[in-house]
């Protein structure tokens, strides 16, 4: 089975002052893909520089050429769906139709749902059935805008009146979603909506449990979505698996050599993953590496699996 690999560049750079040169050298180092986190901050960079998600993937669509770009992920913490719907077809458009939305409710150790910010907007942050609650509705009316040219929906959550959107999505029929969910009903959304599927591993197993017992917790994961496929009368051979890494009990170790994430890549890609992003080098970080083995582990790894 083949393998992709992509990074996730934090907005932490004015783009000017670096910015703009991460993502152009992750298309010189041949990425599949580079995504951004759609936050409006997060965790220990919450005191420092974090820019807007989609006004730096629409910087990132003008200063390169066959990078594919996408959130990793979006969450309706504070996007509704009629006008991030808009923007992502400006987006799609000044790409050319090549940008994929990771959606979801906050997966992993990474998790957006949850702290700081959910309160944001001055609102009480919501209980784990009511982020399940609305992100089941926030997809599908997604969904909706993204492929009708009008639509209407009075939901419990999310209301469209007359909503139109004639120009639509450069792709067809839209622009792909990577659906982040590992419980039953957010694979239900993966299966149904999903052109894709990510996840993080179990972040239970983060702290105290193994590489062993990670990779068996993400074959149970996979099983489920194929589970949840079949119910969707899908193949779940048809959805992308996209591992974020960073966030299994291997931690950052795997970026430590060319070897250790060959090894690391390869016992993933064997569980049926067909994309594995990592996170680009920050100094002084969670996501602390070596840029020279970094930049090496993207140019030389797939070709030591081929």
């Amino acid at each position: 089975m083949s393998l992709r690999l992509s990074t996730v560049i934090l907005p932490v750079d004015r783009w000017h002052e670096g910015g703009r040169a991460k993502w152009q050298r992750a298309e010189e180092l041949g990425f599949h893909a580079a995504y951004t986190y759609d936050h409006l901050f997060w965790r220990s960079f919450r005191d420092g520089p974090w820019f807007g998600a989609l006004p730096t993937l629409t910087a990132a669509a003008t200063a390169t050429d066959r990078l594919r770009l996408g959130t990793l992920v979006t969450s309706p913490n504070f996007r509704h769906p009629v006008t991030l719907a808009k923007e992502l077809i400006s987006l799609d458009d000044i790409s050319g139709g090549g940008v994929t939305l990771g959606i979801g409710i906050g997966i992993g150790i990474g998790a957006g749902g949850n702290g700081f910010v959910a309160t944001a907007l001055g609102q009480e942050a919501w209980t784990p059935k009511e982020r399940a609650d609305r992100f089941g509705e926030f997809v599908p009316l997604l969904d909706r805008l993204l492929t009708e040219g009008a639509v209407s929906q009075k939901g419990d959550f999310y209301m469209a009146e007359e909503a139109r959107n004639h120009s639509g999505c450069v792709q067809r029929p839209r622009l792909p979603f990577a659906v982040a969910a590992t419980g039953p009903r957010g694979l239900q959304l993966a299966a149904r909506h999903g052109q894709a599927w990510v996840t993080t591993g179990d972040p239970k197993l983060y702290e105290t449990g193994t590489p062993e017992q990670s990779v068996e917790a993400l074959r149970g994961q996979i099983e489920r979505l194929g589970k949840a496929c079949a119910e969707a009368d899908r193949d779940v051979a048809d959805l992308d698996k996209i591992l974020l890494h960073g966030f299994t009990p291997d931690r950052n170790r795997p970026l430590e050599s060319v070897d250790a994430f060959v090894d690391f890549a390869g016992r993933h890609r064997d569980l049926g993953f067909t994309e594995i992003v990592v996170h680009w080098p920050i100094p002084d970080s969670g996501f602390a590496a070596d840029l020279a083995v970094f930049e090496r582990i993207a140019t030389q790894v797939l070709k030591q699996l081929s």
